[in-house]
């Protein structure tokens, strides 16, 4: 496993595990549970998931997963924008842990930004993180401008993180996020990187990565995690997959590779608007 430091120093895994889409009707087997269980015996201990993932029916399933070893887990959930006021962010914490078993969050994320004021949000998770009940927080979705405003807010540099969408069909956050997140040392958390599967259907990935050895889901996941700072939470609710997912990690991409990668992939050359799911 490879890992990474949050701005306090802890170390996490840069290969998380993913639960968008679990949770609901046929994602919340005990099948489900037991490939959580296996990416956290292979040391992907860092699990991400929301209130908002199947209705807290997510967070239902990684409570079943992290049972008996919660202390070894580096446990993520984000908070709906509309209950990121002072009141309901509180009360939608304690819904979060109750599902999750769990008396805290190691880390709690606004899930994108809507019409809470963000000084009120940042007071909120500061309210949450005195009573113990979070370790840190941070934020999803947010663009330059967001990440700016917050900045210039009291207690806002304390901000964990930036998780965001990347992957190599979604790579607008190359121009403006992931250079300001650099110097800002935030480390950035890219969802989606597969795209949800969109990403493997490509023609010239399975040809490069059928010459590596590897498959387009490896070769996608290792494009990722080269870079500093990143952490990559894709989804997996099959064994096979999370065992697929994990190797990924001792894939190494040649000069060759990463160019024709740009070639398939290219960056775009302007910046626009923040790409979301």
């Amino acid at each position: 496993m490879r890992y990474l430091s949050l701005p306090d120093g802890t170390r996490v895994p840069t290969l998380g595990l993913g639960t968008w889409g679990l949770g609901e009707r046929y994602t919340s087997g005990a099948d489900v549970v037991a490939a959580l269980q296996l990416g956290l015996d292979l040391g992907m201990n860092l699990i991400d998931t929301a209130e908002m993932y199947g209705d807290g029916g997510a967070e239902e399933v990684v409570r079943a997963a992290i049972a008996g070893r919660r202390d070894s887990v580096f446990l993520v959930s984000k908070v709906y924008p509309h209950n990121a006021g002072r009141k309901k962010m509180a009360a939608a914490c304690e819904r979060s842990l109750k599902r999750l078993g769990t008396d805290r969050l190691d880390l709690y994320l606004l899930h994108w930004r809507e019409d809470v004021p963000l000084l009120e949000t940042v007071e909120a998770f500061e309210a949450l993180r005195a009573a113990g009940k979070i370790r840190r927080w941070g934020v999803s979705n947010f663009d330059v401008a967001d990440l700016e405003e917050l900045w210039r807010l009291p207690g806002g540099p304390a901000c964990t993180t930036n998780q965001v969408l990347y992957n190599l069909m979604r790579r607008s956050i190359e121009i403006g996020v992931l250079p300001w997140c650099r110097e800002m040392r935030v480390p950035i958390m890219a969802y989606s990187p597969l795209e949800q599967g969109k990403l493997l259907a490509n023609r010239q990935l399975k040809e490069l990565a059928a010459a590596h050895g590897a498959t387009p889901a490896q070769i996608a996941l290792a494009w990722l995690l080269r870079h500093d700072g990143t952490i990559v939470i894709p989804k997996a609710a099959d064994p096979d997959h999370v065992r697929e997912n994990r190797a990924a990690l001792d894939l190494k991409l040649s000069h060759g590779e990463l160019t024709r990668l740009d070639r398939i992939f290219p960056r775009p050359r302007h910046k626009g608007r923040l790409e979301m799911i």
